[in-house]
């Protein structure tokens, strides 16, 4: 078991491991992940000394919380903090093959609904999938014109900030939920809602890296003002700074193109100069940013988890640790 720094999630009460294991592959993202396997990543994050766990209706349509909630029934509920997300409301549907990049998901349809009704009935099912009255963190999934466009985007804002928010907020106020927060791929839809409204905290995706720091920009300082966490997510960019700048690599869901491949190969080769592969800077990077309360390690399979691990716990000074901090 790793010696596991635990954070302080905003202002509330709710502490989290610095590293976590996200759920998207346990849903079969990509690729067929057993029910064995996805018990086996799951118990080798714990025998690790992650305590944090997170998963979302989109997974899969409901298969990573019904395996994350099988995997932690057993485990003592206070001995663990579980995020989902709300945003997404699942009802009875066809089986498909596919649906949004995951493989033989449940049989479940989707729709988007931010408002009161629907993030109410997201949340209670969620619950009732993961095996508890409470959740540690809500986040409210994909809001923004990243995922819906402009049109879109704007409606479902209009949702939320109209009873969406005030419905997690009175679920926060019964102690149902203890953090309330966006899981989003974007930073403007944040400062859009930290406007209206204070967050406790961000699962940002790939937008505070060792490759793409468009978070420190604005949101950086706003988050530090209102005392909102991060959680970061996505800090292999959809996989280039994990294996590099090969002609197959992926940045940001979709083939790299030429300017990203020429950045990640300058940066592989500055990795390289203090003595680590670019995958190890890339999770050294988000583990000791100071803005970033956990990490998310999303995978469906053993290895990768332990190859993450062994980076998070590597001792680096002078060089790479100049490296990895600036």
């Amino acid at each position: 078991m790793m010696d596991m720094k635990v954070n302080r999630v905003g202002q509330t009460d709710v502490s989290v491991t610095s590293l976590s294991l996200g759920g998207a592959s346990l849903g079969n993202l990509g690729q067929v992940v057993s029910d064995a396997d996805a018990n086996a990543v799951l118990h080798h994050a714990w025998s690790a000394g992650i305590r944090y766990f997170d998963t979302a209706p989109h997974y899969g349509r409901g298969l990573s919380e019904q395996r994350m909630g099988a995997f932690l029934k057993a485990r003592p509920r206070e001995d663990f903090v579980l995020s989902t997300k709300v945003g997404r409301v699942l009802s009875p549907g066809p089986q498909l093959k596919e649906a949004d990049g995951f493989i033989e998901p449940l049989p479940n349809a989707v729709r988007y609904d931010y408002s009161a009704d629907g993030i109410l009935e997201s949340f209670e099912a969620s619950c009732a999938r993961l095996g508890t009255s409470k959740i540690d963190i809500v986040f409210v999934h994909d809001i923004g014109d990243y995922t819906h466009g402009t049109t879109e985007g704007a409606r479902h804002l209009e949702a939320l900030l109209g009873s969406g928010m005030a419905a997690l907020q009175r679920l926060k106020q019964a102690g149902r939920i203890g953090a309330i927060g966006l899981g989003v791929n974007e930073c403007q839809i944040c400062i859009e809602v930290m406007k209206h409204t204070p967050l406790d905290v961000i699962l940002l995706a790939g937008r505070l890296t060792l490759l793409d720091r468009t978070a420190e920009a604005a949101l950086l300082d706003l988050c530090a003002a209102q005392g909102t966490s991060l959680v970061l997510g996505g800090i292999f960019n959809s996989g280039i700074l994990a294996t590099g700048p090969s002609p197959d690599a992926w940045f940001d869901y979709a083939p790299a193109e030429t300017e990203i491949l020429e950045k990640v190969t300058a940066l592989q080769d500055q990795a390289k100069e203090v003595g680590l592969t670019l995958a190890e800077a890339a999770l050294q990077f988000a583990l000791r940013h100071p803005a970033a309360c956990s990490v998310l390690l999303g995978t469906g399979k053993i290895r990768s988890l332990q190859r993450n691990l062994d980076a998070a716990a590597l001792q680096i000074s002078g060089q790479a640790l100049e490296f990895v901090t600036t």
